[in-house]
């Protein structure tokens, strides 16, 4: 798809600026340029009986690859429920993974039933790590454990990264399930909430985990983000992934793509 046609689908997509409905075309013109652009996708459920799982996988991969190819990301995130209940497949999972033309990051979903070891010896992370991208800080933290309890993060280390950090612009947070009871498979965690209520650079919270969830859901003026599902036997009726752009101003422009098309033409 060339740029001319990719604005213009794009015209209406949506644009979070301190709440604010931009048009996404302002951004999308050519006289804007994203200081940060990156993909989201989450539950590839690899490994998931009566489901094409490898197929999924590889289509998100190579459609992530062509995306990149039209306008370059900085990096990838797979938002957790990487493997299905069997942490034998990450190796076969990571595989696929690494063909990505970019960097990508890694959280644990309730599905990736490993231990905080098992996880770093699959992965080369931590299930909690920072990292910093000019004067925006990405947090990525694990929302379970090697039993797949639906857990908030861990609200120490959070509250550590958050004063370490709280010198940035901007700071996004990646976990797969919500800390907050705003969903059918969320968990209510009154600390949580409490903490990020006192962050006045916290720009945005990521999730999966809630495959028929392709929306925003605002609370506490802060957005919380869904992409839909990689793979999976349930969910949106589509297997896609989300694309985020922040602005030099502040503005955060983002969109789902199914996988072809973006979709998701809404402005608040």
């Amino acid at each position: 798809m060339d740029r001319r046609h990719f604005i213009a689908n794009l015209s209406s997509a949506l644009v979070l600026l301190n709440g604010q409905s931009v048009l996404a075309s302002d951004y999308l013109s050519g006289n804007r340029k994203a200081k940060m652009r990156f993909v989201i996708g989450s539950d590839s459920h690899y490994g998931q009986k009566n489901t094409p799982y490898r197929e999924y996988l590889e289509s998100a991969v190579a459609q992530i690859g062509i995306q990149h190819k039209t306008s370059p990301f900085d990096f990838a995130v797979i938002n957790g429920d990487i493997v299905h209940d069997d942490i034998s497949y990450f190796g076969e999972a990571k595989k696929i993974l690494d063909t990505l033309p970019m960097t990508y990051y890694v959280t644990q979903g309730n599905h990736d039933h490993a231990t905080p070891e098992q996880w770093e010896s699959a992965w080369q992370r931590p299930l909690n790590y920072d990292k910093r991208q000019g004067d925006t800080v990405m947090l990525f933290a694990s929302t379970s454990n090697a039993k797949g309890e639906y857990l908030p993060p861990d609200l120490n280390w959070l509250e550590k990264k958050f004063k370490e950090h709280e010198s940035a612009k901007h700071i996004l947070l990646i976990i797969h399930i919500p800390p907050v009871k705003f969903t059918a498979n969320a968990v209510e965690s009154k600390e949580f909430i409490a903490i990020v209520k006192q962050q006045h650079n916290l720009r945005a919270v990521f999730h999966g985990h809630e495959h028929d969830k392709d929306s925003i859901i605002w609370h506490n003026n802060i957005p919380y983000i869904f992409d839909g599902h990689i793979g999976g036997s349930w969910g949106v009726p589509y297997r896609g992934f989300r694309i985020v752009e922040l602005y030099s101003d502040g503005a955060i422009l983002t969109y789902m793509m199914d996988p072809f098309k973006m979709i998701n033409k809404e402005r608040i």
